[in-house]
């Protein structure tokens, strides 16, 4: 029987959508550098972790899924085919505090809030249905 592991998103900049997911969700961090894997990107010419072409969104616990941000050449042309679904307990609250933050209110029905990430996507995440 299979468990999920991680589940990864394309983007044109893994690492804010990373940092954004990360501070979003929570019991999630960034997963750290270590000196080999900072050597690692240099290798690749990455100097800056800001141009990391893959970042890992880590759970605090055990069992939950990890997020991957990949770095793809080409755009987003169509929806989402994948979105992940949020709770609040305060769901004004945190809407404010992710618009403040960058995210947009694409549409609303009685309790449900569709919100598109950083780069636009409806889909952190990047659609967010609360």
């Amino acid at each position: 029987m299979a468990r999920l592991t991680d589940i990864v998103f394309d983007g044109e900049k893994p690492a804010p959508l990373a940092r954004w997911c990360a501070s979003t969700l929570d019991g999630y961090r960034v997963a750290p550098y270590d000196a080999a894997e900072v050597e690692r990107l240099r290798a690749l010419g990455v100097t800056d972790l800001e141009d990391d072409p893959g970042v890992v969104v880590e759970p605090a616990s055990d069992g939950e899924p990890r997020y991957l941000f990949m770095q793809v050449p080409e755009p987003k042309r169509h929806k989402n085919r994948l979105h992940v679904d949020l709770r609040s307990d305060e769901l004004e609250a945190e809407v404010a505090r992710l618009i403040e933050r960058g995210a947009v209110e694409l549409h609303r029905t009685d309790t449900n809030v569709t919100m598109a990430d950083l780069e636009g996507s409806a889909s952190p995440p990047t659609r967010c249905d609360f």
